[in-house]
């Protein structure tokens, strides 16, 4: 099983530098997307007829989105984790047999940090709702989690200590997460793999010297670790600021 996630920061605008070329040579059975950017009925895509589409639009125009293109029929599909209480489209758990698939578009503490209280609190609601599916059956979670969480993940971390996606609080956070029976999928298979970035800055030449952050995930129940085949990062995949991540899996639950 190949399932892919990208961060695609505006999919009209990924679509026009090549989205559908990577989508179609990947051949993934679960694609999955954040930052889509964009309202129902403003894109119109040939993915195929073996793909499902499931959307997750934010209210605000031009902003957040989630989506999953699905090969697979899911025995049910969830929007958000309080329907409620998120309004910014951040978030699509699909259930299938053997587990639950989500995807996650993690909330930006802002360069000066004044959303760094709400991400903290977004981050507990968040853990508690996967340790809650966990109890059903295992989960993979996928997306842009907005931390780099060790020193390896971060090219400058000195410099980048207290900035947003690098603070103590967010580290802890994602630690806090794995703690509660997750792997990070990449670090299981290449616990010291460096300059392994997903993310770089839109400032001259940045990514062509590869000064980035791991900032996107596939996290899998700890249980799955003897299903899980390889992780890798396609950062030579342009399109957006952030390149791809693929996650292959054996058949899990069949």
């Amino acid at each position: 099983m190949k399932l892919v996630s990208w961060n695609v920061n505006g999919l009209r605008a990924c679509v026009n530098k090549g989205f559908l070329d990577y989508f179609k040579e990947t051949d993934a059975d679960l694609f999955c997307l954040q930052e889509t950017k964009l309202q129902d009925g403003q894109i119109e895509l040939e993915l195929g007829e073996a793909y499902t589409p499931y959307w997750n639009y934010a209210i605000k125009k031009g902003y957040s989105g989630t989506a999953v293109f699905s090969k697979r029929k899911p025995l049910s599909v969830r929007y958000g984790m309080e329907a409620d209480q998120e309004p910014e489209g951040r978030i699509i758990t699909l259930e299938f047999d053997g587990f639950h698939l989500v995807t996650v578009y993690t909330p930006n503490a802002k360069r000066d940090l004044s959303r760094l209280p709400y991400r903290l609190e977004w981050e507990d609601r968040f853990r508690n709702y996967l340790v809650q599916l966990d109890a059903l059956k295992p989960v993979i979670v996928c997306g842009d989690l907005n931390v780099a969480h060790q020193e390896i993940d971060i090219k400058n971390a000195k410099a980048n200590r207290n900035n947003s996606g690098f603070t103590p609080e967010e580290r802890d956070k994602m630690t806090r997460l794995l703690d509660a029976g997750f792997i990070d999928t990449f670090r299981h298979f290449y616990p010291d793999r460096e300059d392994a970035y997903t993310w770089w800055s839109n400032m001259p030449k940045v990514r062509e010297r590869n000064v980035g952050w791991r900032i996107d995930y596939f996290l899998a129940s700890a249980r799955l670790a003897p299903s899980l085949l390889d992780a890798r990062i396609d950062a030579h995949v342009l399109g957006s600021d952030h390149c791809p991540i693929v996650l292959e899996t054996k058949e899990i639950g069949v």
